[in-house]
Parts: C-alpha cells; structure tokens; sequence
C-alpha cells in the first residue's frame, strides 16, 4: 500500500514536472548559447534564453551567428509549449492555495507526532462531533480522522483538536494519526462494515489500545467484539432507551445527565486510577484516604484489580494496583482532591 508521502508525491507531480522542464529549458538554453556565441558571457545567454523561451521579442545582446539564429529557432519551437504548460502549472498551483494546504498539513502532522495519550475519533458525523465534545470538555487530547476535506479545513484552529484526512479503513491513516500512541480509538463510520474493517485494522495494529465503535445493526455487535471492538454502542437504541426512561423515571434521569456531562456541570463523576496517586498515597484503604471529610468529595464505586465493580465500598477497601476509584463531587472539590491528593495529571 503506497504511503502517504508516496501519495502527497503523486499529487504534486504536475508542478515537480513542469518546475523540472523549465529548468531544464534553462540550462539547455544558456550552454547553447554561451557555446555557440564567443561574444556572449552567462549573463547574456541567460537573458537571451529567458526572452527567447517567453517569446516577447526583444532584440538580441549582440547580433547572432548563422547557428545561434538556427539554435535559437530550435528553442522556440522546442520550448513554447513547455513554457506555457509550466507558467500555467504553477500559477494554478499558487491561486489554488495548494501551498497552505500542504504546509498546514505538515504542520499539523508534526502536531500529531508528538502525542500520546490521545484519543481518536474516526468519522465527524454526529456520533463523532459529539464524541469529540465530549472528550474535549474532559480536557483529553482529541484527533479526528475523517475523509472529507472540507470538514477537516473547517477544524483547523479547533482549540485541542488535531485532525488528520484519510480512510480510517487504511493502516497507513492510523499510523499516521499515532495509534501506537493513543490510548484508545472510537469508530463511529455510519456504516457497519467499515467500523468493523477499522476495528480488525485497529486491533492488528495495537493490541492494548481499547476500541469502542459504533453500530446500526444489533447483529454487528458481536462481529465486531470478535474483530476486536473492547465495546460496542448502538447511539439509536441508547437513545431510544433513554427517551423512555424520561417518561418512567424522569427526575431520576436527569439528577444522571446532570452529573454525567463531566467538565460542564457543576457536579462531576470522575474515575481515579492506583497509577495516578503518589507512592505515598499507595495501599491505603479509603477510611485512610479520609476523601469525604477531608475534601467533601464521595466515593460511590471501586473496580478491583479483578475488574469486579463495588457500589459504596466499605471504608477499609484497600487501594490495590489496578484498582480504581469512582469519585463524585463539585468542579471545585475535584480540583481540590487532586491537590491534596497529589494525584498526577
């Protein structure tokens, strides 16, 4: 599969091309003349070159022999078109804007290099750009990788938000948007079969990276937990479920989307995992911690290293090596957790 390069290559081999056959003009041009012509240095086989190829028909430097009028017949009717064709290239390449593409694109792949730790989103649909907002108001580090153009351009100088243009179908888009950096991969193309191909593509790739991808079809779901996908959401029927549960229990459900949208309410549901707290604050169980007198924050659920989940764990639940807290409290009492804490960023 040729790389990108390969392809950005492929894609400006017009203007290579016509830069190239300008020089080459150039050079045959100046040695012709300054060979054939003993009164003329390289400054005036230069100039006659130039005005010779670009035909506007000044006079010649010094009057010409008998073969430096027939050279000079050869490379007019040798180099019109091939001067034509390039002026043309490259103005058409500077009026596109193809040069700030380009270098924004590079730009911004140098960004890219440099992460880790991030997450990234194939596809800005719906699913997706909410997915993403939903990242960014967490303070995580976001790359979407999507394939049309015009949605990448309107991203660019998205505060925290990378982007990248490709077929998430294709490793070579995922090397480039820093897989083996990132700590997880959402897929949410609208079509089943394309998650499942990035999924497959994904897991390849990374075996540790967790993968969560969309799908329309409850028959996928299992397809695609076997191609690799660590979970598997369905946005119309956790809709549906959730326009029902409106009606059944409503104030339960709202009382849950008001603590749930982490980093906009006031209120927040936080995960806080055994690598994130000093050496100091290791092995301690949570009456040691002191969380709800010390800092006024509640902790309503632990996961054990055994990925057994405890609701309202007992005061001497000891904090053990992948294990991890969930915490619930104001942006204000988070914050200050964090410092009193010393949790690591």
């Amino acid at each position: 599969m040729a790389s990108r390069e390969t392809h950005r290559f492929f894609y400006y081999r017009k203007l290579i091309l016509a830069i190239g056959l300008l020089v080459a003009v150039i050079i045959i041009g100046v040695f012709g003349y300054w060979l054939l012509e003993e009164e003329y240095n390289f400054v005036d086989a230069f100039y006659m070159t130039i005005i010779t190829i670009s035909t506007v028909g000044f006079r010649e430097v010094h009057p010409l022999s008998d073969a430096g009028k027939v050279f000079t017949a050869a490379l007019i009717i040798g180099s019109f078109g091939i001067f034509a064709f390039s002026i043309s290239s490259i103005t058409t390449y500077i009026i596109s804007g193809d040069y700030r593409k380009q270098f924004i694109e590079k730009k911004m792949q140098k960004e890219i290099n440099k992460l880790s730790g991030h997450t990234i989103v194939c596809g800005y649909g719906r699913v997706g750009q909410r997915a993403a907002k939903e990242l960014l108001d967490h303070n995580e580090k976001v790359l979407i990788l999507e394939e049309n153009e015009d949605i990448i351009l309107s991203l660019n100088g998205v505060k925290g938000l990378h982007s990248i243009k490709g077929d998430a179908t294709e490793d070579e888009n995922l090397i480039d948007a820093g897989i083996h950096r990132a700590k997880a991969i959402l897929t949410t193309l609208p079509n089943d079969s394309e998650n499942l191909y990035v999924v497959l593509t994904a897991r390849e790739l990374c075996k540790e990276i967790v993968i969560v991808s969309r799908a329309t079809n409850p028959t996928s779901i299992k397809k695609l937990k076997i191609a690799g996908a660590t979970n598997v959401i369905l946005p119309d029927t956790v809709g549906g479920a959730h326009m029902a549960s409106l009606v059944i229990t409503p104030d339960i459900n709202e009382f849950l989307d008001h603590i749930t949208i982490q980093g906009e309410g006031d209120i927040n549901l936080e995960e806080i995992s055994f690598s994130e707290f000093p050496k100091k604050q290791e092995f301690l169980t949570l009456k040691e911690l002191n969380a709800r007198n010390r800092i006024g924050v509640n902790i309503i659920g632990f996961k054990t290293a055994e990925g057994e989940y405890i609701i309202n764990p007992s005061p001497d639940t000891r904090f053990l090596p992948n294990s991890k807290l969930f915490v619930l409290g104001t942006r204000e009492q988070m914050r200050k957790l964090s410092k009193v804490l010393e949790i690591k960023d």
